[in-house]
């Protein structure tokens, strides 16, 4: 990891934030070294969680908890901690199947809400180096430059980014994503599915993407990306139009410019959430 953890650009709470993720980072890079030999264990169907998932859960609770004392957690792992107004959402390791298959594609994801707003959020990956943050009211940034949502204002020039169900999930979801990507695919330049619902959103942000939808989403998929999002100057809802994200577990984000049209062509398509 090439650049300063400590840098002065920063809030002290972003600080805390990104050397938190630093700090559990340099464990998931020496096991994404050693992947071929990871003990892993299972715990449903498509929803593999390794060591290193768990390693670094570990490290992000003590940093925050040491930093922040009376802030209460939810985690993907370690389930909710109690406290006070202010709640760290975590996601360790988002993209474990990539990197227990050996793609360098995941993220450490950390969320902040204060009350029922999301208000911080944090994604970094490990492997390419990249530090995406986010603080209500500050800008969003991607290491220590400036990030905007894109300025791209046709459909036919739109990449988008989803997730593809799998087996966990039944008839009903996969004939409600084959359909839409039938009504939605002719529109646009191109649909992308990496394995990073935490990455996906920060790439929205940074211009990467036009937009990005997915259901069947937990809190610590997205809390991070939504503040990013928001920051960078694009738009956020649930596949309902509402922001209901953590209920109907689902999420629809874009530029500005595309919000309209990529809304129209998508939330009919999700009616029956």
């Amino acid at each position: 990891m090439a650049h300063n953890p400590r840098i002065t650009t920063r809030s002290p709470l972003l600080n805390v934030m990104c050397n938190a993720a630093f700090k559990a980072a340099r464990g998931l890079v020496r096991d994404f070294g050693e992947v071929e030999h990871l003990q892993v264990s299972r715990k449903g169907p498509g929803d593999f969680v390794s060591i290193a998932d768990k390693k670094s859960e570990k490290i992000l609770f003590e940093e925050l908890q040491k930093a922040r004392p009376s802030y209460g957690f939810i985690m993907e792992e370690g389930g909710e901690v109690a406290g006070d107004e202010y709640t760290w959402i975590i996601d360790p390791l988002d993209g474990t199947t990539n990197f227990l298959h050996a793609i360098p594609h995941f993220a450490i994801s950390i969320g902040l809400q204060k009350g029922s707003e999301l208000i911080a959020g944090v994604v970094y990956d490990p492997i390419k180096d990249e530090m995406f943050y986010a603080e209500k009211g500050g800008g969003a940034f991607l290491n220590e430059r400036r990030i905007r949502v894109s300025n791209r204002s046709h459909l036919t020039d739109a990449l988008l980014a989803t997730g593809i169900p799998f087996a966990l999930h039944d008839l009903k979801v996969r004939t409600q994503f084959q359909q839409t990507l039938e009504k939605v695919m002719p529109q646009v330049a191109g649909i992308r599915r990496f394995g990073s619902a935490a990455l996906d959103l920060a790439y929205v942000a940074a211009g990467r993407y036009e937009g990005y939808w997915e259901g069947r989403l937990a809190p610590w998929d997205v809390a991070a990306g939504i503040v990013l999002i928001r920051e960078a100057g694009g738009f956020v809802s649930d596949l309902k139009g509402g922001e209901d994200f953590f209920g109907t577990t689902s999420i629809f984000a874009s530029n500005q410019i595309l919000h309209h049209p990529l809304k129209d062509l998508l939330l009919s398509c999700y009616k029956d959430l």
